[in-house]
């Protein structure tokens, strides 16, 4: 594949996309980038994001109110998605299931990626007794 330019939109988009970790949505770069890039259309950004996870350089980690939540950081690792208030939270790194790669490695299988989702409510909301 040829090397494609790198605008300074989508360096833009891509630096707003791996300057959070909140995941944001499409929208939400789109609203952070717009006041400083006049010329921004939320297709630009919807292009440019498909094309980050065309390279690998993001990743989808689940739909919440029809959009999309992103990730910049591709490296395996659980979110947990509160509930309540749709946050997506990075909870570290778990290997908990090597055994299980390994077990599948062993039957033949190619682990090609892995998402671990948790689901629940997060402190903020818990403290706030909002579910």
């Amino acid at each position: 594949m040829a090397k494609r330019n790198f605008s300074s939109k989508r360096k833009a988009i891509y630096e707003a996309l791996c300057s959070t970790d909140s995941h944001p949505s499409a929208r939400w770069i789109y609203d952070k980038l717009k006041p400083d890039i006049p010329d921004l259309s939320l297709g630009t950004v919807y292009r440019n994001i498909a094309l980050f996870k065309e390279e690998g350089k993001a990743q989808v980690i689940c739909s919440l109110n029809s959009e999309e939540r992103l990730d910049g950081n591709v490296t395996p690792h659980p979110h947990f998605i509160c509930t309540c208030c749709n946050s997506v939270f990075d909870i570290g790194n778990d290997n908990s299931d090597s055994g299980i790669a390994s077990e599948l490695s062993e039957r033949g299988f190619s682990v090609e990626s892995r998402y671990i989702l948790y689901y629940g409510i997060c402190p903020d909301c818990k403290n706030k007794n909002i579910h």
